[in-house]
């Protein structure tokens, strides 16, 4: 797996923590051994989700339809990179305004 696909939950628009647990279910049942979940980087201001996974596009379609389904599409953003890089190439929103990075 050369990528780590991160996934960034803006934290003012979700209600509680309590739904990243039934999220890291449902993605590990929608996604099977495409993905490995690396855990998540927790702040003030936001959640990360990391995943390793060879296909980083294909692995966020598929995840696309978990968040889509729970409610949070509207409220994160997406990118990957290859393994220890430092470039993101960012994939959700479509046409982003604004530059991934992490804090």
């Amino acid at each position: 797996m050369d990528y780590q696909l991160i996934i960034k939950f803006w934290r003012k628009s979700l209600a509680d923590e309590a739904f990243l647990a039934a999220m890291e279910g449902k993605l590990k049942e929608a996604l099977g051994d495409a993905v490995e979940l690396e855990g998540y980087d927790v702040s003030p201001k936001e959640i990360n989700l990391f995943m390793l996974t060879s296909d980083p596009r294909h692995s966020f379609r598929r995840a696309k339809d978990v968040l889509e389904e729970l409610g949070v599409l509207n409220s994160m953003s997406a990118a990957f990179r290859v393994v220890g890089g430092t470039r993101f190439t960012s994939i959700w929103p479509l046409r982003a305004t604004r530059k991934f990075k992490l804090p």
